[in-house]
């Protein structure tokens, strides 16, 4: 478990939030998987709502940001000490700006971007808002992950904008890195494998920690999600991947309630 109150150093994955079409009932689904004490905001934040454990922000939920057929997604925040240079160095690495940088209030100014795979993310700079004040623990976020068919352009254009390092994790037929600043893993990068559908996009992954990989499953299928890879042992935890009850989709992972 870490708890933090003070920004995150640049390139940590620092917040993850989710953009849906019924916020309400994005608030009952999740309440009830995680147990999150969920706050609503007013007109003015345009109904976004901060998810707490322990009192500590651990997730957001909004309206969904772009066209009416936009998915229902978990979008992942990289920490940054100044969106705008970090907008600038997306752009000078191949990258696009789906958002460009903006003020939220006094919590802090963020950006949305989308790599040269494809795969969006957020960039964040705290000022009131620091981030997940929770992590590595049952109900927060635990771990992020990127997939595309472009291993080495994904690591090269990370690297040029974060200023990532690899800890190489690879062996026959799987191709994957940890993310490393400053000699700490902060999350991975990866290759699909072979026989992944032709047209995958590219995305980044959200972990959530549970004290019961199983028990997790088995609460969102009965709040109206699915099961997108049954649970199964790995040697980091117990995983699964699922849905919530309007498609946004994120992956379980054992963690104790203590470490």
């Amino acid at each position: 478990m870490v708890t933090r109150d003070t920004a995150w150093p640049e390139g940590t994955p620092c917040w993850v939030d989710l953009g849906v079409g019924d916020i309400p009932q994005a608030m009952a689904f999740y309440r009830a998987v995680f147990g999150w004490d969920i706050q609503q905001g007013g007109p003015e934040t345009g109904g976004y709502a901060m998810a707490l454990l322990d009192g500590r922000p651990v997730a957001g939920i909004g309206p969904k940001m772009g066209p009416p057929d936009m998915p229902t997604v978990w979008t992942l925040y990289l920490a940054s000490a100044d969106a705008d240079a970090t907008a600038a160095k997306v752009k000078g690495a191949g990258g696009q700006l789906v958002m460009d940088p903006m003020d939220v209030m006094d919590v802090g100014r963020m950006a949305v971007a989308a790599d040269i795979t494809g795969a969006a993310f957020g960039i964040w700079q705290a000022r009131a808002h620091s981030g997940v004040g929770l992590a590595n623990a049952p109900g927060a976020l635990t771990w992020n992950e990127h997939f595309s068919g472009d291993f080495e352009g994904a690591k090269a254009f990370y690297a040029a904008v974060f200023g990532y390092e690899y800890g190489d994790m690879s062996s026959d037929g799987f191709t994957y890195a940890t993310l490393l600043l400053d000699g700490h893993e902060v999350g991975g990068i990866g290759a699909y494998p072979a026989g992944t559908p032709a047209g995958t996009p590219a995305a980044w992954a959200t972990y959530f920690g549970t004290a019961d990989t199983d028990a997790s499953v088995t609460a969102c299928t009965k709040n109206g999600g699915s099961v997108l890879r049954p649970a199964s042992d790995s040697p980091y935890g117990r995983t699964a991947t699922v849905t919530d009850n309007q498609g946004a989709a994120f992956s379980l992972i054992s963690v104790t309630a203590g470490g």
